[in-house]
């Protein structure tokens, strides 16, 4: 029971005590690849992430060599790194996350494996439209966190000193990555509840070009938002599909509409149809 206690105050503490963390790069020898390089985040509320060819072969069964790849929410680039690897160094993934102390990490992720990857990291968040939000945190180490247009707002009462900057993907990819759009085929959204927003930003830019997309069921949204969140992807012409990981060997199951609270949160694939 001592020990017990302990860990949750140790805990508690980390929660509620603002200090900056580095990283450590280790390296994983994936079959395919040979030494990949991926940089941890040393936050001690981060989750252990690792880096393993299923994971690749994952993206591989949706993604081709020289494909664009939008990644929102992209975190420290865990996975960036093997949607990158994915389609090649002469693909290219843009990795969109504003919150400057995960953003370093993901920086690093960026600048490693350059042989392999071609990973372009971006410090904004992806918004209606273009300006500045507030991004606030349940944790004083900003493990997680959201943006808001005020600051009193569900993602938590820690928020950063200086806003962060949004813009709208379609207005953004059309100034400075308009060559590469033909080649998109797959955005991938984690954004702590935001993902409907987001969603709706870029309806009309999802219709016309059909990428496939990953995005979360949030264990927060309702069951009305839920519902919304599923008839907003699948009036689009897509197939829904739960993802158990983002592994090559895992669970995946069509789900319907009536299927959206059957998990409290979890990773969906759409797929367009035909």
């Amino acid at each position: 029971m001592f020990s017990y206690l302990k860990r949750k105050f140790e805990k508690h503490k980390i929660k509620t005590t603002f200090k900056e963390y580095g990283h450590r790069v280790d390296v994983y020898d994936l079959p395919e690849f040979g030494k990949v390089s991926f940089a941890k985040w040393e936050n001690p509320l981060e989750a252990e992430k690792h880096l393993t060819q299923g994971q690749v072969d994952f993206y591989k069964k949706i993604l081709k060599k020289g494909d664009f790849i939008i990644d929102i929410g992209a975190h420290i680039g865990d996975s960036t790194i093997p949607m990158a690897l994915a389609v090649g160094k002469e693909g290219t993934v843009l990795g969109f996350d504003p919150n400057p102390y995960i953003y370093k990490i993901l920086e690093k992720n960026a600048s490693l494996n350059k042989e392999l990857t071609n990973i372009i990291p971006l410090q904004f968040a992806i918004t209606t439209h273009d300006g500045d939000f507030f991004y606030s945190s349940s944790e004083a180490t900003y493990n997680n966190g959201g943006i808001a247009e005020t600051q009193q707002n569900r993602h938590g009462k820690y928020g950063l000193n200086e806003k962060v900057h949004g813009v709208n993907l379609e207005d953004f990819l059309n100034k400075n990555f308009k060559e590469k759009i033909d080649k998109l085929t797959l955005i991938k959204i984690d954004t702590e509840g935001y993902d409907i927003e987001i969603l709706k930003s870029i309806l009309p830019f999802v219709k016309k070009h059909k990428p496939n997309i990953i995005f979360e069921c949030f264990p927060k949204l309702s069951k009305a938002e839920r519902y919304s969140l599923f008839d907003l992807v699948a009036d689009l012409g897509y197939d829904l599909y739960y993802v158990e990981a983002f592994d090559a060997n895992t669970k995946k199951q069509l789900i319907k509409r009536e299927n959206m609270t059957d998990w409290k949160h979890f990773d969906i694939l759409a797929i367009p149809k035909n």
